[in-house]
């Protein structure tokens, strides 16, 4: 007996069959590399924003680290969303026939 979760992706693999096809290996390090990517801007905007809250935090300026720490999730969340749609663009991009 198979469950709800097998049935719900039964599913929707028959409604969409392309959404289950394989990534190519050309897709595969195009998705590699934008994680690479996002993963080095991630870590320049984080080191130059701590570097930033912990200068705030050493004066006691505690309503500026607070606007920081805020500024600095709300970065690290606009990369991972901006990386999630560069990888979706590639996920959706099919390879175009041979002429």
């Amino acid at each position: 007996m198979k469950s709800a979760y097998e049935l719900a992706i039964e599913r929707l693999r028959l409604s969409d069959p392309d959404a289950t096809a394989p990534l190519t290996p050309e897709q595969k390090e195009r998705l590699a590399e934008i994680d690479r990517v996002y993963q080095g801007k991630t870590a320049e905007r984080e080191i130059f924003l701590k570097k930033q809250l912990d200068e705030l935090l050493a004066a006691g300026n505690w309503e500026e680290a607070e606007k920081v720490k805020k500024q600095l999730a709300g970065e690290k969340a606009r990369l991972a969303e901006e990386k999630e749609v560069e990888k979706e663009k590639v996920r959706q991009a099919r390879a175009s026939p041979a002429t």
